[in-house]
């Protein structure tokens, strides 16, 4: 699954309504202690500075950016650079994007709509990438396909059902609690809307208000709460509403055991050979399903174009591969997407999704060698579950180590996510971690891209961290395509910035720990100093340590 809604609180929620009522061109591996020296920023970040914290720079702005505005001032400057596939293996894009469509990788051997494979891929009309959903868009999470399907071996079953018998009805309750939060939550807006007259206040305005009966007196106490979850009570309704569809999508389709999404495409799923199916439209097909636009954004959104945001990486072409559904992905999709993006160019491929059970994790294995064995960078997503990867019972699928101590191949880096606040509270509170599972960390939380129809929002999760890593990455193989996809996994390793600071993991304040025992390299990712280090390898001035400690 790509993306797992980073909602409210509801026992917090709950809780509060009930009770109520209801610099230099020469790499420096930078010393621990000036990283640490830097000061902690106290002031709230600028509209600008929200919208752009992933590219700044740590030590100049005290916000843990990957320095990409920086690389490219006194870096890159106007140095050409050659042009990268990024293959963005994900839901649809919109391919007719302002910020995009001028950035598409386009298939310059296919007639488009003629109904044929003119260059003889496999695949028809495949002009910017291709689309192995077909018409299909929500689907169940893998454990609950395993007990429809009796797929797996009996421990597994056993294990997926008393998931499943967990998890259905907390997504009903929960469904059940947001709906009357919001219900509460409208109504006291509503009251204090018709007090005030007026569409919009502020919570000044809503303080202002001596309540004459005991129902104003609660609705202004209710709202006074939720002006500590959002900005304005329209905004803390709209988070409400993405919680209601979120958890009654998980009621109606991801953890609905007699659902089926993969009707629409014909296949059998579970037959690598039963191909060909899907067609060449990767777009999204519907303005919900944004995931693969907003991390499409964030890899290579048109720069300097005066609109929307910039994305890491210039001289990119993004290539859209919709193989994740609004639900878990299928490892015959994936696997196939691998394989498409690596026999159509792609130099790397961004994997902004993740599941726990993986019933043909094989095939995934085999299209991660082959893209190994082609030369082609896997960018993968940590996932959000806010667990410890080092645990066996934590599984994350796919992977590179294929639940053992070593890794297969030396060509996927796995990306956890860092928050805009430096300190202890710069591990997003979602993010997977891991001492060996995990290779780095990079922005990821609350990060403003593109979003269907040429709108732009913020999203938050290791999705959107990968994504930054895939744009460092791209920039690295954009200006010195000599080195191998395994040398620019470990120049973005070797050349993050080391903290020893301590931080909180997953949300828990009794889960703090050392920021450099939480992934492999203990580094956050820098453009600046990839770029640098990737100059000195290349002309042979360094070599790369292969344990990126």
């Amino acid at each position: 699954m790509n993306c797992t809604y980073n909602k409210l609180s509801i026992l917090t929620l709950s809780a509060a309504l009930f009770l109520v009522g209801c610099g230099s061109t020469t790499l420096v591996s930078t010393p621990v202690e000036n990283i640490d020296a830097v000061p902690l920023k106290i002031s709230e970040l600028t509209e600008a500075e929200k919208k752009h914290w992933g590219h700044l720079d740590l030590i100049q702005d005290t916000i843990p950016g990957m320095s990409v505005d920086r690389a490219y001032s006194e870096i890159i400057k106007n140095k050409k650079g050659k042009t990268v596939v990024v293959a963005v293996l994900d839901s649809g894009m919109d391919l007719d994007h302002e910020d995009l469509k001028t950035v598409l990788w386009t298939n310059s051997d296919e007639i488009p709509n003629n109904g044929k494979d003119d260059d003889g891929n496999g695949y028809v009309d495949d002009i910017h990438g291709y689309n192995f959903l077909g018409d299909s868009y929500n689907e169940q999470l893998e454990y609950v396909r395993m007990l429809r399907l009796n797929i797996g071996d009996a421990s597994q079953r056993a294990e997926a059902r008393l998931l499943l018998d967990k998890k259905y009805p907390e997504a009903v309750q929960n469904k059940q609690q947001y709906e009357q939060i919001f219900q509460v939550v409208k109504g006291a807006d509503q009251l204090v809307k018709d007090e005030l007259g007026k569409d919009t206040y502020t919570k000044e305005d809503l303080l202002s208000i001596e309540p004459k009966t005991a129902q104003m007196e609660q609705s202004v106490a209710v709202l006074t709460q939720m002006f500590t979850y959002g900005d304005s009570i329209s905004e803390v309704l709209d988070e409400l509403e993405e919680g209601i569809t979120y958890f009654t999508e998980q009621v109606n389709y991801n953890l609905n055991k007699d659902f089926n999404g993969r009707t629409p495409v014909g296949d059998d799923p579970y037959d690598i050979t039963d191909v060909p199916y899907g067609n060449g439209n990767p777009n999204n097909m519907v303005e919900t399903e944004s995931h693969g636009t907003h991390v499409a954004g964030i890899i290579a959104a048109q720069r300097n174009n005066g609109i929307g945001v910039d994305g890491v990486a210039k001289n990119v072409e993004l290539m859209s591969i919709r193989a994740v559904p609004n639900g878990d992905e299928y490892d015959k999709d994936i696997a196939l997407g691998i394989r498409y993006a690596v026999d159509n160019g792609a130099s790397i491929i961004n994997c902004s999704f993740g599941k726990s059970f993986s019933p043909k994790a094989e095939w995934v294995y085999e299209a991660i060698k082959y893209a190994a064995s082609k030369d082609v960078l896997i960018v993968h997503a940590a996932g959000n579950d806010g667990e410890d990867l080092e645990l066996p019972e934590n599984r994350n699928y796919p992977n590179d180590d294929m639940d053992t101590e070593t890794e297969f191949v030396d060509n996927l880096i796995t990306v956890g996510a860092l928050t805009s606040s430096y300190g202890s509270e710069m591990i997003a509170s979602f993010s997977n971690y891991g001492s060996q599972r995990v290779d780095v960390f990079a922005p990821g939380a609350e990060i403003y891209s593109t979003m269907p129809n040429s709108a732009y929002e913020f999203q938050g999760g290791t999705s959107m961290a990968a994504p930054a890593v895939a744009g460092v990455a791209a920039l690295i193989r954009s200006y010195y395509p000599d080195l191998s996809a395994s040398q620019v996994k470990n120049i973005i390793m070797e050349s993050g910035l080391r903290t020893k600071t301590s931080v909180i993991v997953a949300g828990d304040e009794t889960k703090a720990t050392i920021f450099d025992k939480i992934s492999r390299s203990g580094k956050m990712v820098n453009a600046y100093n990839a770029l640098i280090l990737a100059n000195n390898v290349s002309n042979g001035k360094m070599t790369l340590d292969s344990n990126s400690k």
